[in-house]
């Protein structure tokens, strides 16, 4: 519970004293747009790793090499913690942004923060809502940023870490349309750290793999139709990997 009480102080007073911060920011991206992107994108990083050293968690990257330096991409993951976007801000060396509910436009700060490394906001309950960010989404790629989704919509709360939740399949439209590759991703261990004992913080051992890419116009007919599946498939072969050797361990 100490844990708990440290890293949301550490949180509110982040978003509290960065305020100035996030003024300066706004200025500097008047003149210098990239230059705001990634000296935001260092202080998020910065912070993220912090509050992962602060709740001892450990991080075992795979297929790092998998990732593309010289172009965006659509990340796809299968989502179980609020630390999952943590380990992915600290663990993709290029640009990127997720794609996150639109409730979290709701705080002042960390909406500027997350609009500063690249999120977008997605509304669930308005279809035009959501094309906008479809959009926006295709739009972000195409000018070099990365985007990451969770098709689940929403953090999956089932013991076993395979029983994922449906994907959404318009959610794969971003690569549909921008031509971009897909990475599937698997998180494991991230649950471990706070829902499985909320609001008790607990070390973890996070193991976090970045598949093959894949073009979705390169899938036979019947998987391009279902891409959504096809992906979580995929997810769902690294993650049972992960569980034999974590069992086997």
């Amino acid at each position: 519970m100490i844990k708990f009480i440290i890293l949301a102080a550490s949180v509110i007073l982040f978003l509290l004293f960065t305020v100035p911060v996030l003024w300066v920011e706004a200025w500097i991206a008047k003149k210098h747009p990239e230059k705001r992107d990634a000296q935001s994108l260092a202080i998020v990083r910065f912070m993220f790793r912090y509050l992962l050293r602060l709740s001892g968690v450990h991080i075992t990257v795979k297929g790092i090499e998998n990732i593309p330096r010289d172009r965006a991409v659509l990340y796809v993951g299968n989502h179980r913690s609020y630390f999952d976007i943590l380990v992915g801000y600290v663990t993709v060396p290029t640009r990127m942004g997720f794609v996150a509910k639109k409730e979290m436009l709701r705080y002042p700060s960390l909406r500027t923060w997350m609009k500063n490394v690249h999120c977008l906001f997605l509304d669930r309950e308005n279809l035009r809502e959501g094309l906008k960010t479809i959009l926006a989404g295709i739009e972000q790629v195409k000018s070099g940023i990365s985007v990451w989704i969770f098709p689940e919509g929403t953090r999956n709360r089932n013991d076993d870490i395979l029983e994922m939740l449906p994907f959404k399949e318009g959610s794969l439209k971003i690569a549909e349309k921008s031509g971009c590759p897909v990475i599937p991703v698997a998180m494991t261990g991230t649950a471990e750290i706070f829902e499985k004992q909320a609001p008790r913080i607990k070390s973890s051992n996070v193991t976090i793999e970045f598949g093959e890419p894949f073009f979705i116009s390169d899938l036979p007919k019947e998987e391009k139709k279902f891409a959504g599946l096809y992906t979580q498939n995929r997810i769902r072969e690294m993650l049972k990997k992960e569980q034999e050797i974590r069992k086997g361990a």
